[in-house]
């Protein structure tokens, strides 16, 4: 059982920040892989910012520059931080996390999603 809690989600005015988090519980061995995607209405769901157990990061164009993303390996938690917001990023945000099971068993799991809403 995997199971994803985000939190951070809100209205802003374009150009605030926000900073989403997501904490990861159950019963797994290790987190391989967090990351965050992002749909909205009528569009195809987008991966917005990932990060690997090594470290290594990976960002949709339309971010880089003003979205980081980060773990907290201690509480197997990871963050996006949201700056210089847009209107166009107004989506519900979903955490993602890839864990393992077992050796050779990995296991993808979603969070509920948390609604970001970035006004004019």
């Amino acid at each position: 059982q995997v199971q994803l809690v985000e939190s951070g989600g809100g209205l802003v005015q374009a150009g605030r920040s926000l900073r989403l988090s997501c904490v990861a519980s159950g019963s797994f061995f290790s987190i391989i892989a967090m990351g965050w995607y992002r749909q909205a209405p009528g569009k195809q769901r987008e991966l917005v910012a990932g990060i690997t157990s090594g470290g290594r990061t990976n960002y949709a164009d339309s971010v880089k520059g003003r979205f980081t993303i980060s773990r907290d390996n201690a509480k197997n938690t990871v963050y996006l931080q949201m700056n210089s917001l847009k209107p166009e990023d107004t989506a519900v945000y979903y955490c993602n996390a890839d864990v393992a099971l077992a050796t050779t068993v990995s296991y993808r799991s979603w969070g509920q999603g948390t609604q970001v809403t970035v006004s004019s």
